[in-house]
Protein backbone atom coordinates (compact mmCIF):
# COMPACT_ATOMS: atom_id res chain seq x y z
CA UNK A 1 0.00 0.00 0.00
CA UNK A 2 1.89 3.70 -1.36
CA UNK A 3 1.95 6.35 1.44
CA UNK A 4 -0.42 9.20 1.34
CA UNK A 5 0.70 12.21 0.03
CA UNK A 6 0.65 15.07 1.94
CA UNK A 7 1.31 17.88 0.00
CA UNK A 8 -2.02 19.51 -0.38
CA UNK A 9 -2.27 19.59 3.99
CA UNK A 10 1.15 21.03 3.54
CA UNK A 11 0.42 24.03 1.35
CA UNK A 12 -2.78 24.83 3.13
CA UNK A 13 -0.95 24.64 6.55
CA UNK A 14 1.52 26.70 4.84
CA UNK A 15 -0.94 29.65 4.26
CA UNK A 16 -2.23 29.62 7.51
CA UNK A 17 0.86 29.23 9.48
CA UNK A 18 2.67 32.22 7.75
CA UNK A 19 -0.32 34.37 8.17
CA UNK A 20 -0.07 33.27 11.62
CA UNK A 21 3.54 34.25 12.34
CA UNK A 22 5.02 35.65 9.24
CA UNK A 23 7.62 33.96 6.62
CA UNK A 24 10.76 33.93 9.29
CA UNK A 25 8.28 32.83 12.24
CA UNK A 26 6.72 29.85 10.06
CA UNK A 27 8.97 27.23 10.46
CA UNK A 28 8.87 23.94 8.23
CA UNK A 29 8.05 21.95 11.17
CA UNK A 30 5.33 24.05 12.49
CA UNK A 31 4.03 23.54 8.85
CA UNK A 32 4.11 20.05 9.51
CA UNK A 33 2.57 19.78 12.67
CA UNK A 34 -0.19 22.27 11.45
CA UNK A 35 -0.92 19.58 8.54
CA UNK A 36 -0.57 16.47 10.24
CA UNK A 37 2.25 15.30 8.30
CA UNK A 38 5.98 13.60 8.87
CA UNK A 39 8.12 16.18 9.10
CA UNK A 40 10.29 14.45 5.87
CA UNK A 41 6.96 15.13 4.10
CA UNK A 42 7.90 18.51 3.45
CA UNK A 43 11.29 18.23 1.71
CA UNK A 44 9.91 14.77 -0.29
CA UNK A 45 7.46 17.34 -1.60
CA UNK A 46 9.18 20.80 -2.09
CA UNK A 47 13.02 20.83 -1.29
CA UNK A 48 13.42 24.12 0.09
CA UNK A 49 11.62 26.62 2.19
CA UNK A 50 12.19 29.17 -0.70
CA UNK A 51 10.07 26.48 -3.25
CA UNK A 52 7.76 25.97 -0.88
CA UNK A 53 6.78 29.41 -0.13
CA UNK A 54 6.40 30.40 -3.87
CA UNK A 55 4.22 27.50 -3.96
CA UNK A 56 2.28 28.93 -1.62
CA UNK A 57 2.41 32.14 -3.09
CA UNK A 58 1.59 30.95 -6.51
CA UNK A 59 -1.56 29.38 -5.58
CA UNK A 60 -2.62 32.65 -3.13
CA UNK A 61 -2.14 34.61 -6.21
CA UNK A 62 -4.27 32.20 -8.24
CA UNK A 63 -7.19 32.64 -5.40
CA UNK A 64 -6.57 36.64 -5.71
CA UNK A 65 -7.02 36.62 -9.70
CA UNK A 66 -10.50 34.83 -9.34
CA UNK A 67 -10.90 37.69 -7.11
CA UNK A 68 -9.91 40.65 -9.43
CA UNK A 69 -11.61 38.97 -11.97
CA UNK A 70 -14.83 38.81 -11.12
CA UNK A 71 -14.68 42.42 -9.84
CA UNK A 72 -13.39 44.28 -12.54
CA UNK A 73 -14.52 41.99 -15.38
CA UNK A 74 -18.24 42.60 -14.42
CA UNK A 75 -19.64 44.75 -17.66
CA UNK A 76 -22.94 45.08 -15.87
CA UNK A 77 -21.65 47.58 -13.40
CA UNK A 78 -19.59 50.84 -14.58
CA UNK A 79 -15.56 50.65 -14.10
CA UNK A 80 -15.32 53.03 -11.36
CA UNK A 81 -17.77 50.82 -9.52
CA UNK A 82 -15.86 47.83 -10.64
CA UNK A 83 -12.96 49.20 -9.06
CA UNK A 84 -15.14 50.08 -5.77
CA UNK A 85 -15.83 46.54 -5.67
CA UNK A 86 -12.89 44.96 -5.94
CA UNK A 87 -11.48 47.04 -2.60
CA UNK A 88 -15.33 46.42 -0.83
CA UNK A 89 -14.96 42.23 -1.64
CA UNK A 90 -11.31 42.58 -0.37
CA UNK A 91 -12.79 44.51 2.81
CA UNK A 92 -15.41 42.00 3.07
CA UNK A 93 -12.68 38.42 3.15
CA UNK A 94 -10.44 40.65 5.37
CA UNK A 95 -13.44 41.23 7.78
CA UNK A 96 -13.98 37.93 8.10
CA UNK A 97 -10.51 37.00 9.77
CA UNK A 98 -11.15 39.89 12.35
CA UNK A 99 -9.13 42.07 10.45
CA UNK A 100 -5.93 40.18 11.93
CA UNK A 101 -4.89 38.99 8.43
CA UNK A 102 -3.47 40.75 5.81
CA UNK A 103 -2.23 40.32 2.03
CA UNK A 104 0.38 37.73 1.75
CA UNK A 105 1.73 39.74 -1.26
CA UNK A 106 2.35 42.52 1.17
CA UNK A 107 3.16 41.00 3.68
CA UNK A 108 5.81 38.50 2.14
CA UNK A 109 7.12 41.95 0.49
CA UNK A 110 8.15 43.17 3.48
CA UNK A 111 9.24 40.21 5.21
CA UNK A 112 10.74 38.09 2.44
CA UNK A 113 12.46 40.10 -0.25
CA UNK A 114 15.77 40.97 1.76
CA UNK A 115 16.05 37.11 2.83
CA UNK A 116 15.28 35.75 -0.39
CA UNK A 117 16.22 37.11 -4.43
CA UNK A 118 14.53 33.90 -5.69
CA UNK A 119 10.70 35.09 -3.71
CA UNK A 120 11.67 38.73 -4.31
CA UNK A 121 11.54 37.88 -8.01
CA UNK A 122 8.57 36.39 -8.19
CA UNK A 123 7.00 39.30 -6.10
CA UNK A 124 8.06 41.41 -8.96
CA UNK A 125 6.56 39.13 -11.65
CA UNK A 126 2.84 38.80 -9.60
CA UNK A 127 2.75 43.00 -9.36
CA UNK A 128 3.32 43.11 -12.92
CA UNK A 129 0.70 40.58 -13.42
CA UNK A 130 -1.96 41.76 -10.74
CA UNK A 131 -1.39 45.60 -12.19
CA UNK A 132 -2.68 44.59 -15.43
CA UNK A 133 -6.82 44.12 -15.18
CA UNK A 134 -6.61 47.22 -13.15
CA UNK A 135 -4.73 49.25 -15.26
CA UNK A 136 -7.30 48.03 -18.09
CA UNK A 137 -10.31 49.24 -16.09
CA UNK A 138 -8.89 52.74 -15.15
CA UNK A 139 -8.09 53.19 -18.69
CA UNK A 140 -11.56 52.25 -19.60
CA UNK A 141 -13.28 54.29 -16.65
CA UNK A 142 -10.87 57.23 -18.46
CA UNK A 143 -12.25 56.66 -21.79
CA UNK A 144 -16.55 56.59 -20.51
CA UNK A 145 -15.24 59.76 -18.78
CA UNK A 146 -16.18 58.54 -15.12
CA UNK A 147 -12.55 59.51 -13.46
CA UNK A 148 -10.02 62.08 -15.21
CA UNK A 149 -7.52 61.42 -17.82
CA UNK A 150 -5.00 62.94 -16.51
CA UNK A 151 -2.62 60.25 -15.38
CA UNK A 152 -1.35 57.41 -17.13
CA UNK A 153 -3.70 53.98 -16.27
CA UNK A 154 -0.80 52.07 -15.17
CA UNK A 155 0.59 54.86 -12.86
CA UNK A 156 -2.91 55.15 -10.99
CA UNK A 157 -2.86 51.02 -10.73
CA UNK A 158 0.30 50.92 -9.08
CA UNK A 159 -1.09 54.37 -7.11
CA UNK A 160 -4.37 52.10 -5.88
CA UNK A 161 -2.43 48.97 -5.27
CA UNK A 162 0.53 50.48 -3.75
CA UNK A 163 -1.97 52.57 -1.60
CA UNK A 164 -4.39 49.65 -0.84
CA UNK A 165 -0.94 47.36 0.68
CA UNK A 166 -0.04 50.17 3.06
CA UNK A 167 -3.92 50.66 4.12
CA UNK A 168 -4.22 46.84 4.26
CA UNK A 169 -0.76 46.96 6.74
CA UNK A 170 -2.35 49.73 9.00
CA UNK A 171 -5.37 47.51 9.49
CA UNK A 172 -3.40 44.98 10.73
CA UNK A 173 -1.49 47.01 12.98
CA UNK A 174 -4.94 48.46 14.39
CA UNK A 175 -7.06 45.45 14.06
CA UNK A 176 -10.25 47.53 12.66
CA UNK A 177 -11.02 48.67 9.38
CA UNK A 178 -10.61 52.30 9.68
CA UNK A 179 -7.85 52.52 7.69
CA UNK A 180 -9.38 50.98 4.56
CA UNK A 181 -12.38 52.88 4.59
CA UNK A 182 -10.55 56.07 4.89
CA UNK A 183 -8.56 54.99 1.69
CA UNK A 184 -11.65 54.10 0.21
CA UNK A 185 -13.04 57.02 1.24
CA UNK A 186 -10.39 59.79 -0.01
CA UNK A 187 -9.30 57.76 -3.64
CA UNK A 188 -13.29 57.84 -4.87
CA UNK A 189 -13.72 61.75 -4.00
CA UNK A 190 -10.00 62.66 -5.26
CA UNK A 191 -8.53 60.23 -7.42
CA UNK A 192 -11.07 58.12 -8.66
CA UNK A 193 -14.15 60.76 -8.23
CA UNK A 194 -16.63 61.05 -9.99
CA UNK A 195 -16.61 63.14 -12.81
CA UNK A 196 -20.26 65.28 -13.56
Amino acid sequence: MSKPSYREAILDAGLRVMFRTGYEGATVRDICAAAGAPFGSFTNHFGTKEAFVKEVLDRYFANLQKTVRAALEDKAISPRQRLKRYLENITEVLAKDQWSRGCLIGDLSIEATGESEFLRQRLIAIFKEWLDPFAECIAEAQLAGEVDAGFDPMDLAEFLLSSWEGAILRMKVERGPAALERFQRIVFQTIFKEKK
